[in-house]
């Protein structure tokens, strides 16, 4: 039996007392009451900087054992390491080559319980990093596995250690309450706490971890995925001091010595070298559009794209010679040279330039190279179906796939099956939207069109065995990634004939749009509330991967990460669903976006839900949960130009008060027009625009 294996306190005594396997010359330790108290103290407290207090209060303790006070000194410098280090996951490489870390603790001393926790956090995250990568299934086992130990000897030694049992599956109750508001509609109350505590998490971040140069501690690729989930708190409403982080964030990042040329200069696959600049440039086109900069940067991305990117393939039509390039080379190796539907994730802000403006030299670019997808989409090659879009188009030949045997799996990535079809179909699909949007000419729907044939069919008919890969029936089967870019038709034009298969396969709040059905979308906001409502450190101290930060329930309700069978009674946060209801964007902001407003007022006590958005119309309904008036605005995206008139009713019908700011009429004569009103506290109003 080792000292490990006994409760902290017990241990300690008889390390103090040097009983049995506790070596002769501890016997002289000081047997204080205060280190056994300290010890135990520290073990049962969840916040690391107040750990850390304590572990230099034990070693200011007269007359400490010298192995004793080594050890110590050892255990405080790698905590003090843990809560301060600007480079977050600093351990990885070391835990993963060499199954754990070195505390510079002795199993048989009294101080090794307290480095369970930090074993079990450096596993965990480190086996989260590379439990993606199909390569690595039962590394990443064995490793969740010495984690979970970990954290079970941790809660044993320390049953007040909440952060142990929370890895365990034991959630953290919230500190904050939001209790339901006489009046308040049940999908606003649901909202309104995914509002505030992702708007806790955020500025959590921001005070916490933000650095001098502006990133977060998780390098600069991470980093920038941050403002995916920031999208509601951030781009839904207005709050400066969010606005201004993400602006030294993205500032910070595109001033680096590796995106001199615009776009980093480090080659890698298209999805991860595209992040740093899409993911800079982007949340600033949104919060300074009025600002050059963020638009030259989106005009170099074109200048890149026509000048070294992309080049004629042998059929005459233009694609990209690489899934891997720079903003300086590109790769040009045989089994990395596809042309894929990720690719416009290098182009995500020149595309919003493009249809900010128009631009007529961006017209002609883009259209060439959806004209290659669209001839690629209609043939059969390499047994690919015809109308079916495929994932990768391989340089210079421009045959559809890669290197690879089979038309679906290209093979043009260094890990798994990624780069597969359907890959990132959404998004492809979403820019021949896009292209029809901007141009009017019917041929960039027609991959959209054939598609959702082919799924309707598969719907109506589902084959009682499971389809042959790289059959029809298998891409019918997977083509509900296709309904984003059918809400964006849907909502873009007013044109109806996708949604009997939107009815299929939308998101709720599309769903809720279509059909004024409100439950799904509900429930969904109620999942939502309820994820974000517990394990507060989850989201905020315990991430040491930025791109992880609203991952954390995937560790326990996936199989094979901390558990093999996952439990089933977390929910995921679902930003994206907070960001569709508050703005009425009815698929993903990142590509062809439309949402159709941003309220001028804090994300603080307050539910929006867009419940109309199109060129002529906007509808809302607003509960404002203070117990004051409030003033505020809303910025307008997709009025047409024209005159219209704003009404605000309360949820009666009936107008109290406020009414002389409740009727108003205004003008639109550009893309982004501005009200003001005032609402009433505590009473759902439904904000309605039309024209005059």
């Amino acid at each position: 039996m080792k000292t490990r294996d006994l409760p902290a306190h017990l241990s300690l005594l008889l390390y103090l007392l040097g009983i049995a396997w506790v070596s002769p010359a501890v016997a002289d330790a000081p047997a204080t009451q205060a280190i056994v108290d300290l010890i135990q103290k520290a073990g049962d407290e969840d916040d690391d900087k107040v750990r850390l207090g304590l572990l230099k209060e034990m070693r200011a303790l007269p007359d400490l054992e010298p192995d004793f006070a080594v050890e110590l000194d050892s255990l405080i410098e790698q905590v003090d390491q843990w809560v301060h280090c600007q480079k977050l996951m600093y351990f990885y490489h070391r835990v993963w080559q060499d199954g754990g870390w070195d505390f510079g603790v002795k199993e048989d001393s009294p101080l090794y319980p307290l480095t369970f926790l930090y074993r079990g956090r450096m596993l965990t995250w480190t086996a989260f990093e590379y439990s993606g990568i199909q390569y690595y299934p039962t590394r990443c086992r064995q490793v969740f596995e010495e984690a979970q130990w970990n954290f079970k000897q941790a809660a044993r030694h320390f049953p007040k250690n909440r952060i142990a049992r929370m890895y365990l599956g034991e959630p953290i109750p919230p500190d904050k309450h939001y209790h339901p508001v006489p009046g308040a509609p049940s999908w606003a109350v649901y909202q309104r706490e995914g509002l505030e505590r992702l708007t806790d998490i955020i500025e959590w971040w921001i005070k916490h971890r933000q650095q001098e140069n502006g990133e977060y501690g998780g390098r600069w690729g991470d980093d920038c995925e941050m403002s995916d989930w920031w999208s509601p708190v951030m781009i839904g409403f207005d709050n400066p001091h969010i606005t201004a982080a993400q602006e030294r964030f993205s500032k910070g990042l595109m001033n680096q010595p590796h995106m001199q040329k615009g776009y980093t200069d480090q080659i890698s696959d298209v999805e991860h070298s595209a992040e740093p600049s899409s993911k800079a440039i982007m949340p600033m086109m949104y919060l300074k559009p009025n600002d050059p900069q963020w638009g030259a940067m989106s005009l170099r991305l074109a200048e890149l794209m026509r000048t070294l990117w992309t080049g004629r393939n042998q059929r005459g039509f233009l694609q990209f010679k690489s899934t891997y390039f720079s903003g300086s080379a590109v790769d040009g190796s045989p089994q990395r040279a596809c042309d894929t539907n990720e690719h416009p994730g290098a182009l995500m802000p020149t595309l919003l330039y493009w249809q900010r403006t128009g631009d007529p030299e961006l017209t002609a670019l883009f259209t060439d190279w959806m004209d290659t997808w669209v001839e690629a989409t209609a043939g059969k090659d390499r047994g690919k179906p015809a109308g079916v879009l495929p994932s990768a188009l391989h340089w210079p030949k421009g045959s559809v796939g890669g290197a690879g045997e089979h038309w679906w799996y290209p093979e043009n990535y260094h890990h798994g099956k990624f780069y597969s079809w359907p890959g990132a179909l959404e998004t492809m699909s979403t820019v021949l939207v896009l292209t029809w949007h901007m141009t009017g000419d019917d041929k960039y729907m027609n991959p959209i069109r054939s598609m959702a044939r082919l799924r309707k069919a598969y719907l109506e008919s589902t084959p009682e065995t499971d389809p042959e890969p790289g059959s029809a029936n298998w891409c019918a089967a997977q083509l509900g990634e296709l309904a984003g870019a059918l809400a964006k038709h849907r909502f873009a034009s007013g044109d109806t004939e996708f949604d009997l298969l939107l009815s299929k396969d939308a998101s709720p709040y599309v769903t809720f749009r279509l059909t004024q059905n409100r439950e799904p979308m509900i429930e969904a906001l109620r999942n939502n509330a309820e994820a974000l409502r517990f394990n507060f450190e989850a989201y905020t101290s315990e991430p040491r991967y930025t791109d992880k930060i609203l991952k954390f329930n995937h560790l326990l309700m996936r199989p094979n990460r901390m558990y093999r069978r996952p439990l089933a009674t977390l929910h995921y946060p679902k930003h994206r669903l907070l960001y569709r209801t508050v703005t009425g964007e009815p698929g993903s902001l990142a590509f062809f976006p439309l949402n159709a407003v941003r309220w001028l007022t804090s994300s603080r006590e307050i539910a929006t839900l867009v419940t109309q958005a199109d060129r002529k119309h906007f509808a809302a309904e607003v509960f404002h949960f203070g117990d004051k008036p409030r003033k505020m605005g809303a910025e307008l995206y997709l009025l047409e130009p024209g005159d219209y008139r704003l009404m605000i009713a309360v949820g009666d019908g009936t107008w109290d008060k406020y009414q002389p700011m409740m009727n108003m009429n205004f003008n639109v004569n550009g893309p982004r027009t501005r009200v003001s009103f005032i609402l009433p506290p505590r009473r759902l109003c439904t904000l309605k625009i039309d024209p005059i």
